[in-house]
């Protein structure tokens, strides 16, 4: 059995969970997921500024904290908080001193071929983690593979599991699936909040066996529980039809079985077949420049408020790329001017950075010009870029996956 733990579902989950996940039992490895398409974008944004960045810099202050903690209890490390820049993060966590066997991961990165998109990703699978870690990695930071393999790799690496043992992976993935987003398994967002302890919720851990079956589980006496409806919702989540397709298998999620378990849940009978020769990319591209207010509209005649202000906005800056959302949030007869209250949210979407920062000023102008009782949410700002993704698919064989082990040995996965 491999006992791995998650510590992180999404890039800004809690900072403590590392050091707690670590503190908090046995465990062999602890792994982290970072990245979501809004993630590659943002690490896009950091590395138009700083070349030496896009990578998720959380995760490096989490180490700072705990690697030498990680190291004394002999549990391994695996994370895509690489991001766009895997080798940099394996370069920064080296410089902490602490002498840990560090590797990484490559050949996710296609920009090359999609050379108009600020990101354009692969979702690798995990058989580079898996060489990583057979050549002792201490760490292994990888940039955009699927959530499923942080887990999929230290069980294949541990078990010696082949290319085509496809109902091992398929379990193994079902379990990484349940552990990808943290306390989700655990009752956080659950929609039966009220039935347990959803106060801090304790992350979940995977204890997987060498026949791909696995116990999902927790630390004892971290909040949250883990059951079938706990983790039956996980299960769901971003799932289409039940042949959940994967860089390494294709899990079948229609032959799950779920039992309780008194430390949880077992998860057994998953079947998988051979995955599709297609990788799908992640490709984020500039989409132009966006800027948002809010208008707080008081007391009576809401509409006409609403549509004066509009129509003075529209006069001021045009027409083009504006949008608005009118949220009747007041109540009749309220006690309070909050109460009484309705909000406006005008969005404006250009590629002209100008009209992002006219959008503000034109709505500020208004001020004693407008509805009586005119306010606005927050002071005028200048606009933000934005960005727009969209998938696009390519061979397996057209993409070189790599794992970069802690010699510096690069093996073409």
């Amino acid at each position: 059995m491999i006992r791995i733990g998650n510590a992180s579902g999404f890039y800004g989950d809690r900072f403590s969970a590392v050091r707690e996940m670590l503190e908090g039992g046995d465990l062999d490895v602890l792994t982290g997921d970072y990245l979501a398409e809004l993630t590659m974008l943002i690490l896009g944004r950091d590395r138009m500024k700083d070349a030496d960045l896009g990578y998720a810099r959380t995760f490096l202050r989490q180490l700072e904290d705990t690697l030498g903690l990680a190291l004394d209890r002999g549990v391994k490390i695996v994370s895509n908080a690489g991001g766009l820049n895997p080798a940099g993060l394996a370069q920064a966590i080296d410089k902490l001193g602490l002498q840990a066997k560090v590797a990484h991961v490559t050949g996710d990165d296609l920009r090359p071929r999609f050379p108009e998109a600020l990101t354009a990703n692969a979702y690798l699978g995990a058989w580079g983690i898996a060489e990583c870690l057979k050549a002792g990695a201490d760490v292994v930071v990888t940039g955009r593979v699927t959530d499923a393999s942080l887990v999929v790799g230290p069980a294949a690496a541990h078990f010696g599991w082949g290319r085509t043992d496809w109902d091992k992976l398929a379990g193994a993935t079902v379990a990484g699936h349940v552990l990808e987003c943290g306390t989700q398994a655990t009752g956080g967002n659950y929609a039966f909040f009220t039935e347990i302890d959803a106060t801090r919720p304790g992350f979940p851990i995977a204890e997987i066996e060498a026949d791909g079956s696995a116990l999902i589980t927790k630390h004892d006496g971290t909040g949250g529980a883990v059951t079938i409806d706990t983790v039956t919702a996980q299960l769901l989540y971003e799932i289409g039809a039940p042949a959940y397709l994967g860089p390494d298998v294709t899990s079948h999620f229609d032959t799950i079985r779920l039992e309780d378990h008194p430390r949880g849940v077992r998860i057994t009978g998953t079947k998988g077949s051979p995955p599709p020769d297609m990788l799908k990319v992640c490709l984020n591209h500039l989409g132009g420049f966006r800027n948002s207010t809010t208008f707080v509209l008081c007391g009576l005649d809401i509409e006409r408020k609403a549509e004066l202000v509009r129509r003075q906005l529209e006069d001021a800056i045009g027409k083009d790329g504006l949008t608005w959302t009118l949220a009747r949030t007041d109540h009749p007869d309220a006690e309070t001017e909050e109460t009484a209250s309705a909000l406006l949210h005008a969005t404006i979407k250009t590629s002209d950075p100008k009209r992002a920062k006219a959008f503000s000023r034109a709505g500020i102008e208004l001020a004693l010009a407008s509805y009586p009782g005119f306010h606005v949410t927050a002071p005028p700002g200048d606009g933000t870029p934005y960005g727009v993704y969209k998938a696009a698919y390519v061979g397996r064989h057209e993409v070189r996956h790599e794992a970069v082990l802690p010699n510096g040995e690069v093996v073409a996965v």
